[in-house]
Order: C-alpha cells, then structure tokens, then sequence
C-alpha cells in the first residue's frame, strides 16, 4: 500500500479551481494533472519525493506515486510544508472576499474564481528563473522555453510509465555557459541573467531565508531589484509567487492593464496612477489582487 497524508483545507478553497488554473498549458513539465489529481517530484535533501495530489472531504490527500514507499519523517514534513506552501493554505482568505465583495474591480472577478489561491513557487531559485524567462515575451513561448531549460539542464524521475522533472539546481545552472543556455532559443541575455542568479544563490549572496528577514517589503524589493536581470516586474512576481509578500505589486504589468481594462469594460488600457487609485481599498491583498485578475486573462 502507498502512503498517504491527510492535509485539512481551508473553507475559502477549492481544489478545481486551482487545479484549473494549473491545467492552463500543455508544456508545464514540473507536475503532471491526470483524472483531477496531481502528480508532483521535488527533491528532499538528496533524495526524490514522488507524490499524487487529490481531494477527499475538505482534505488534500497526499499518496506515494511509489508502491511500498515507506517516507521518512523528514520526507513527510518536506512534502506536508512544500504543499502547504504551494497552495498558499496558511493565507486566510476571508477579509480578502470580505474586501473584494465591495470593490468595483474586483467583486465580480473573485465571485467567478472563488477558493483560487495564490499557487506558489516554493523555491527561490526556480521563481527566480521563470520571472527571467517570463520577460518580454507571451506566456506560451515562456512555457516552451522553460520545458526546454528543465528538460534539458534538469533531472527527470521515472515511475512506471511516467517521466517527472525535478527542476535545475543552481549549481546545475552555475557552470553553465551562456552559449549552452542561449543554445535552447533563449536570448544571451537571460542566459546571463540565470547563470548570474545560480551563481548568487550557490555563493550564498542570496536567499529565500534572508530575503524572508528582510526588515520589509521594500527592502526585499530592492535586494531583488539589485540583481542583474531582476527589474520591478521580476522582483514583485518572485515577491508574489515564492516569497508571499501580500503587498507585492507589478503594477507596470501588461496583463494587468489588459484584465482590468476587460473587467471594467474600458475603451483604453489604464494608466498606472489610474491603477494606484483603483487600488487604494487593496493595501496589503495586492499580490491576492493581481494574481486573481491575470487569471482573467491567462
């Protein structure tokens, strides 16, 4: 028999709709969805944790993907934390919905995507290399190009007919050279940049545990912004997305213009002081606000 965990979920969730938004392309390489479950590899010190999500009477149920896998304490709270994290079930949603009921952009965006968490990266490094990849350029080709960058600098983990990835490590990506990046149609550019931030993490100049004892938002900002490569947008998503800053904000991002131009029916895209008045009622569900409204869109 398999080994299963038992994780209880918050009322302000649902499992379809955040597995929805996890179906949106069909070059994701990090997890696989099949029948309303998913399938998930992440690695656990230095062995691989094979794992299917599923929901059974407000609970996610976790069960070895391995038969006869017996997961070691350590292995469990791995799993247990990465799942958590990765569906944002810490974050209790009721004031955000008690918040959005009474705001015009946002009462109707949240009604249609109700139990939508804010689905995470748990790992810097991979935040850090898909905001890279992401830049300037459309979600499909981003998609294409990040399947390309884990399947060919990652590890894949075989159970039964089924191939999963692990995605790169920095010191993978380290020691790489631009041209053996730059080699997957990624421009030299970012091949610099994701060497550059392999090299950061692996050096230790950067880290998810010193970003988090930042003495606030802004100062994680601007040790972001810092980095070669990592501009506004990039650190706000990895502040969204990895680091769970609830004030986190790309309020320059195109997507965000085109959803609240749609949802507010608007001739024009909105400006960003039109935004920053929009958003005055959003203080500290920013990150909550944006991630709802690209789904709007993407």
């Amino acid at each position: 028999m398999s080994q299963i965990i038992k994780i209880p979920v918050p009322t302000e969730f649902l499992f379809s709709v955040n597995l929805d938004y996890l179906s949106r392309s069909p070059d994701e390489c990090l997890y696989q969805i099949r029948e309303d479950k998913l399938y998930k590899a992440i690695l656990v010190g230095d062995s691989t944790a094979l794992f299917e999500v599923s929901e059974e009477n407000n609970c996610l149920v976790i069960r070895s993907i391995e038969e006869n896998v017996a997961w070691s304490i350590e292995v469990q709270e791995a799993i247990i934390a990465y799942v958590r994290e990765w569906f944002d079930l810490d974050n209790d949603l009721a004031p955000f919905y008690l918040m959005s009921g009474q705001d015009a952009v946002l009462q109707g965006v949240v009604a249609r995507l109700y139990g939508l968490r804010n689905m995470g990266i748990p790992d810097l490094f991979e935040a850090l290399c898909w905001g890279i990849i992401g830049q300037q350029i459309n979600l499909a080709f981003a998609y294409t190009l990040k399947r390309r960058f884990v399947e060919t600098f990652g590890k894949p983990v075989k159970a039964g007919e089924h191939t999963y990835w692990l995605f790169p490590t920095p010191q993978d990506i380290a020691k790489l050279t631009v041209d053996d990046i730059a080699a997957l149609k990624m421009t030299s550019k970012k091949s610099e940049y994701l060497i550059g931030v392999a090299q950061l993490i692996v050096d230790g100049r950067i880290s998810k545990e010193g970003l988090l004892e930042a003495d606030s938002f802004k100062t994680a900002e601007k040790m972001l912004v810092s980095i070669r490569g990592i501009g506004p947008w990039t650190a706000n998503y990895v502040l969204m997305r990895c680091l769970r800053y609830p004030a986190a904000f790309p309020i320059d991002d195109v997507g965000l213009h085109n959803a609240i131009k749609s949802v507010l029916e608007l001739q024009q895209k909105p400006t960003v002081s039109q935004i920053k008045e929009l958003a005055i009622g959003w203080t500290n569900w920013e990150a909550y606000a944006t991630f709802y409204l690209w789904r709007v869109l993407y």
